[in-house]
């Protein structure tokens, strides 16, 4: 296993060695799914204080900023994927962009390509977007005050939480990289540098002062204030190009969401910069054009299809794919007829080689607009009244930059490294991109996340995503076939066995819960197989026998709450 892929693993792979029971919790005024039960809590506790999926959506995002602080929080971004009561559909982009005086020669070292300074420190930051997606959703769209939202996730870090094992494991895995930071190993390490363990209660008491002053000024305070001027002053003192002017320029976008249909189900995801909603559909498209009920979801010739299916889907997304205000992205990804042409490449005998991308049709003159003004985590949320939330959140690797800005509590992302940095060198995930993924100053880098709502006849019956790099789109691709064509619910459609191939490299991951005999089948078909304990964590909410149900991912320490 190469180095990429042993990163990947300690990101995504359990503490335990067995999957929990089932996470799951009916419920029929509303529903919570997220990856700590700390945070599903504070969702739960929004919609029982009066307020709706939005709500209850914000104050998780908050919640988990602290008590799942590795993956998420302020100082990263976000997208939301929205169905409200009156129907409308919504995507709300938060992602991360690049600060003004970035360029693509700040990751060089003697001329050649240096992954590591856009991965940890200064140089790997983007400007932080998820605090201005929430106060939109919140202005726009949600019932409670958000400074309600905020006081209430500044108690749980002042009066501290216990960390549980997969936290603690990732304390452990970044200890020397937290090191580096006197601030960050401040909170995250203990006076003698070694990290704090499972059942230690972490206190973050400058978080908590951060996020009352949020409750207090409003985002003002991040974008336009005392935020800005500090971290704007530490990235002078620490080589960084972030400034206060690229906070104040900060703006959420509104976009269409992307929308396709599988087998008469509609979806509704994420667009550009996102390539999670375009290639779901891409592979959705695919795949409506082969029979996979009959085959089986645990069966080597479902394993196969879906894989080959993925391998053309991301060898088209290291090509086509960024951010649409500055590189045109074909909408032809997602038409009905492109999906038939790469199915009829696909050999159901032998796994084929795929060496580039496809030409889909229109591929210059109808592309996705931008702007149209109107590591990771994913939960979920509804309520009774018909708005339904998926949400995705990501700091990017462990701890993002690893930099706390001194005095506030809040990690900054390394989003910078979701950029391609040169052409063909792959990121901290093993992504590589071209030219459409490039960096330049404001843009938006390219993301996996997949925030996405599945309906039948105009009415959600899904809201999924997932964390974990580029197998967010595998995972939430696979909720959406085991909802569809074999009938799960959403335990079981979180519970099946996962499986992931990204184009480059050229290997087929699963996990070992697929079973020897179908592993030696995809072996037997050309596959190059490698075996995982376990591949991401997702999170769901949908319907089952009429009533709202809520599923955390097995693998992980999440929870899901009705009312």
């Amino acid at each position: 296993m190469n180095r990429v892929w042993l990163r990947w693993g300690m990101l995504l792979t359990m503490v335990t060695g067995a999957w929990a029971a089932d996470p799951v919790a009916p419920g029929r005024r509303g529903m919570v799914a997220t990856v700590q039960p700390v945070a599903t809590q504070a969702g739960l506790d929004a919609l029982k204080a009066g307020g709706n999926a939005v709500d209850a959506a914000i104050a998780c995002a908050l919640t988990l900023g602290v008590v799942d602080g590795h993956n998420s929080g302020l100082g990263g971004g976000a997208f939301m994927t929205l169905r409200l009561a009156d129907g409308s559909l919504w995507a709300l982009d938060g992602r991360e962009t690049a600060p003004a005086a970035a360029r693509t020669d700040l990751y060089l070292t003697n001329g050649t390509p240096d992954p590591r300074r856009s991965q940890d420190g200064a140089l790997a930051v983007g400007v932080p977007g998820e605090l201005a997606l929430l106060a939109y959703a919140s202005t726009n769209f949600g019932r409670l005050p958000m400074s309600r939202l905020l006081e209430a996730a500044a108690r749980v870090a002042s009066n501290g939480f216990a960390l549980d094992r997969h936290y603690a494991s990732r304390l452990d895995a970044t200890r020397q990289e937290l090191a580096a930071f006197p601030a960050t190993r401040a909170i995250f390490l203990k006076p003698n540098g070694t990290p704090w363990q499972a059942g230690d209660r972490l206190v973050q008491t400058d978080l908590a002062a951060s996020y009352r002053a949020l409750a207090g000024t409003g985002p003002e305070w991040f974008y336009r204030g005392p935020f800005a001027q500090r971290t704007d002053a530490w990235m002078k003192a620490n080589g960084g190009v972030l400034s206060a002017a690229d906070f104040a320029r900060y703006t959420v976008r509104v976009l269409d969401p992307v929308q396709g249909t599988y087998r008469g189900w509609e979806i509704v995801s994420f667009p550009p910069p996102s390539s999670g909603g375009v290639h779901v559909i891409e592979i959705l498209n695919i795949l409506e054009n082969f029979d996979l009920r009959a085959l089986g979801d645990r069966s080597p010739e479902f394993v196969h299809l879906v894989t080959e299916a993925m391998k053309r889907a991301f060898a088209d997304r290291a090509h086509w794919l960024g951010d649409p205000d500055f590189a045109p992205v074909p909408m032809g990804l997602i038409s009905k007829a492109y999906g038939q042409e790469l199915a009829r490449q696909i050999r159901r005998d032998r796994a084929t080689g795929v060496s580039g991308s496809g030409v889909p049709p229109r591929a210059t003159n109808e592309v996705f607009a931008g702007d149209i003004s109107r590591h990771t985590t994913h939960f979920s949320t509804a309520d009774a009244e018909g708005n339904w939330v998926a949400c995705t959140a990501s700091l990017n690797t462990s701890f993002g930059s690893k930099v706390v800005i001194p005095g506030t509590g809040i990690l900054l992302n390394n989003h910078m490294d979701d950029f391609s940095i040169q052409p063909g060198i792959p990121n901290a995930f093993g992504l590589v991109g071209a030219a459409a993924n490039a960096i330049a100053p404001g843009k938006r880098p390219l993301s996996s996340m997949s925030p996405t709502l599945l309906l039948r006849n105009g009415r959600p019956v899904l809201s999924v995503g997932a964390a974990g790099g580029p197998t967010i789109i595998s995972q939430t691709l696979l909720a959406i076939l085991r909802t569809v064509d074999f009938g799960q619910p959403p335990g079981d459609a979180l519970r099946g066995p996962r499986f992931h191939h990204q184009w480059r490299p050229d290997e087929l991951h699963v996990e070992a819960a697929l079973g020897d005999t179908v592993i030696a089948a995809l072996r037997a078909l050309g596959h190059t197989v490698v075996v995982e304990p376990s591949l991401g964590a997702a999170q769901a909410v949908g319907i089952e026998a009429g009533a709202l149900v809520g599923a955390a991912d097995p693998r992980g320490e999440g929870s899901a709450a009705g009312w």
